[in-house]
């Protein structure tokens, strides 16, 4: 039974006496001295509960399955103990004693243990109750869920408790979870794991730390596929933990949990066959030798994690192999064969059998917090009991527990290895770790290998240093590991959330056109400037491509040959024209207007020589008045020619005197007339709104057609309107003198080449607003040509003929009809 009561009897003279109800509950290791310590420790990590008749009292719960470092920890309590009871300058004539319990990682016996520590073991009837503790500090326990037991236990009596390893943020709002849970969170980014599973012990401690480690988490936007814990007496959620790692995708677990829930949780991953994840581990089980077995490297091999800085206490390695055993077992002066079985060894039989193992002492790690806490204790009982090295300490003051909280709070000192020693306004110490890593060493064995560090107290940016390069990974590999749910998306695309999933799991959409993403895992694409275009892989923006009608390109060499190739007619008529200049044929079809129609022609095959090129505010303006201009001049010679036609056929009347209103000289004002007016329009247009060069976007998202604005549409199309206009009446002149008597009838001609021109151009209309870019330009060239050689084979291909292949009928009399 546990001696949680405590009775109050009156005597006599009415002071209370205290009687333990219950069997007393002894130390496992224990020294007498001045002032107490008392320690609490798992030492053994098993528990087997007595069988419960219900019919006679229950037998001491049985404890086994020793935990060699717990052990360690009380050895180290020892050494630190001694160590200052041999100083003349701590706690000069005072000796501290200890009492160190097992409690056997048991709520149940750890506080049994703690009440011991209480109470001690010394009780007998009629003593009176003093209230005061028989210990003046407590060290212990190396788990937070055990530390909150003990410390709420005491709390009460105000006893200080200090613990080597408990990290609990929940302990008077201690800071060392928070600062763990945050490194695991930034150690889980550092290598890119946005993927994870995480698994806690059931516990308060557990369960705080899992809770800031995933807030941490979301903060640096690592997902967490699974949350799960349980409790080392709980297999059957242990058995689901099991199940739910089997299932799951996310290759990084982070396991916030005790040694023994760890070691739970080993056994069932290497029974199933569960190997090849990669651990991130916290401090109370990275380093635990109790997790490394022959086959725990297969799960366990490339495991990371925050532990405690080595011990480095000089005089330390030599009592734990040799010092501890040769003075502070009773049962150490005769041969430990034979005494093992006589009292008080079978208590500690199975730690005899450790006596010559000595493979973790390089390994200790919380042993310099026990150390150190040691050391805390006799510093502020030095500065209770006015402890000087000439007079030596007050024994005459009554220690109160409360006295050594307070004073637990200012002391400041460093010890023989050089590390300081402080508590902060939660009671906590600085927290500082080593990243370990374990690997294989070259003799086969597991080591805990340091890759890093974290330093709370370094400024930002500075507190956590990892040296990749010497990390080994899970199965011996020396690739990093990938976790995560969903590949990362390259530059180009953009991150598209799935659906009911958290937002590390997503799908790579490739970006727009027209826009881009030149980061690996973009939340989305921006658009590219208005003159740039994404390129193919969508992964920068570049300059569009400038597109217009050059002079290099096929298109452009077909136009301009076409171009000179007409220019070429044209002269060649122009000359065989004015070689035969005095020959009835040339004479009977006005040959004035004949060169100048020549000459009008030769400049509309050139205009288009200026719709080729890089449009510039120049040639903008030029081409189309040009255009304008020479085609009215062309058109008003032909007019011109039909009018001298029929007037030609109206004098042959009796008592007609026409062509005097209609002879040379009005036939050029008319033809300088008619092209007044078109050059009246292009002046307008020019001074109002002309032409200007314009980079069209909008046609073409990915490239930018560079073309010659109209400025004033009205001004473009009254040109074009113009020169319709002419032809049309042209047109419709010659179709009514085309049955005129006459062997060499040119109206007929004339009728012909209007009506292609106008066909020409009535066809280019929709063509010229339908077709994209550059090809706008080749149809109004196309347009300008066909017309242009349209009127020069029509009107004179057919004089040309007669002069060059039938002289004989370039005659008056054949051009009079009298042969």
């Amino acid at each position: 039974m546990s001696q949680l009561l405590l009775a109050f009897e009156a005597v006599e003279d009415e002071v209370p006496v205290c009687q333990i109800m219950g069997s007393p509950e002894f130390p496992l290791l224990s020294e007498g001295g001045d002032v107490m310590i008392g320690g609490a420790f798992s030492i053994h990590s098993k528990i087997t509960q007595p069988p419960l008749s219900f019919t006679e009292k229950p037998t001491r719960l049985t404890c086994s399955s020793v935990n060699f470092r717990e052990f360690r920890f009380a050895q180290t309590m020892i050494f630190a103990i001694e160590e200052i009871n041999k100083n003349d300058f701590l706690l000069p004539n005072v000796s501290m004693g200890y009492r160190i319990y097992d409690n056997c990682a048991s709520t149940l016996t750890s506080m049994r243990a703690v009440m011991a520590l209480l109470n001690g073991d010394d009780w007998i009837v009629g003593k009176s109750c003093s209230g005061q503790s028989t210990v003046h500090a407590i060290i212990g326990e190396s788990e937070s869920s055990s530390t909150i037991v003990l410390s709420h236990t005491t709390g009460p009596f105000q006893i200080p408790v200090i613990s080597h390893s408990a990290t609990c943020e929940c302990l008077s709002n201690r800071k060392d979870d928070l600062y763990q849970s945050r490194a695991l969170a930034q150690l889980v980014k550092h290598f890119g794991w946005t993927w994870v599973g995480a698994v806690n012990s059931d516990s308060d401690y557990g369960n705080n730390g899992m809770a800031i480690f995933l807030a941490a988490a979301q903060e640096e936007g690592v997902c967490v596929e699974y949350t799960e814990k349980f409790d080392r007496a709980e297999p059957e959620k242990l058995m689901k933990v099991v199940e739910v790692i089997r299932k799951s995708t996310a290759q990084v677990i982070v396991a916030f949990m005790a040694h023994v829930e760890m070691n739970n949780l080993l056994e069932q991953l290497t029974l199933n066959n569960i190997t090849g994840r990669q651990f991130i581990g916290v401090e109370a089980w990275i380093t635990a030798d109790s997790l490394v077995t022959p086959n725990s490297f297969s799960v366990l091999g490339g495991s990371l994690g925050f532990a405690v800085q080595k011990a480095n206490i000089s005089g330390l390695e030599e009592f734990l192999i040799k010092g501890f055993w040769e003075t502070n077992l009773n049962c150490n002066r005769t041969n430990w064969n034979s005494m093992i079985e006589t009292e008080p060894c079978k208590e500690i039989q199975d730690l005899i059998q450790l006596k010559d193992n000595d493979e973790d002492v390089t390994e200790l790690r919380y042993s310099t917090n026990i150390y150190k806490a040691i050391y805390a204790v006799a510093y502020s009982l030095h500065n209770i009991l006015k402890c000087s090295q000439s007079q030596g300490c007050d024994k005459m003051v009554k220690v109160m527990p409360w006295q050594v909280v307070e004073s637990l709070k200012q002391v400041n000192f460093t010890i023989k290895n050089g590390d300081q020693v402080w508590f902060d306004s939660t009671g906590s110490a600085v927290a500082q770790y080593e990243v370990v890593n374990w690997q294989r060493g070259s003799d086969g064995s597991v080591q805990f290998k340091p890759v890093g560090y974290y330093d709370a107290s370094l400024p930002p940016g500075q507190k956590f240093v990892l040296n990749a390069e010497v990390i080994t990974w899970p199965g011996g590999k020396t690739e990093l590991p990938v976790s995560v749910c969903s590949e990362s998306c390259r530059p180009g695309t953009r991150k598209v959330l799935q659906k009911g999933k958290p937002v590390c799991c997503y799908d790579c959409i490739p970006c727009a056109e027209g826009e881009i993403s030149n980061t690996t895992d973009s939340n989305g694409c921006k658009k590219c400037p208005e003159e740039y275009w994404s390129n193919q892989n969508r992964d920068a923006c570049v300059l569009k491509s400038i597109e217009y009608l050059s002079f290099t390109e096929i298109m452009g060499v077909v136009l301009v040959f076409f171009t000179l190739f007409g220019v070429l007619l044209t002269l060649i008529v122009a000359t065989l024209f004015l070689i035969n200049k005095d020959t009835p044929l040339v004479k009977a079809n006005n040959s004035e207007l004949s060169f100048l129609l020549l000459f009008s022609l030769t400049l509309c095959f050139l205009c288009s020589l200026t719709f080729i090129g890089r449009p510039s505010e120049w040639s903008c303006m030029l081409r189309h008045t040009a255009f304008g201009i020479t085609f009215v001049l062309c058109i008003s010679c032909i007019l011109g020619k039909t009018l001298v036609v029929l007037m030609a056929f109206k004098a042959t009347l009796p008592g007609s005197d026409v062509m005097k209103w209609f002879g040379p000289t009005q036939q050029r004002l008319s033809v300088l007339a008619f092209t007044l007016v078109q050059v009246l329009i292009c002046i307008l247009w020019l001074t109002i709104n002309p032409p200007f060069p314009f980079k069209n976007m909008n046609h073409y998202k990915e490239k930018i057609i560079f073309e010659c604005a109209l400025g004033s549409p009205i001004g473009f199309w009254a040109v074009l309107g113009y020169i319709g206009l002419l032809a049309v009446l042209c047109f419709i002149l010659a179709f009514l003198a085309r049955k005129l008597p006459d062997n060499f009838n040119e109206a007929k001609f004339i009728t012909f080449s209007m009506l292609i021109f106008c066909a020409v151009w009535i066809t280019f209309i929709p063509a010229y607003v339908s077709s994209p870019g550059k090809f706008t330009v080749a149809v109004e060239i196309f347009a300008i040509l066909a017309s242009s050689y349209g009127i020069l084979f029509c009107i004179f291909a057919p004089k040309c003929f007669i002069v060059v292949f039938k002289p004989e009928l370039n005659t008056k009399k054949h051009l009079m009809g009298k042969t």
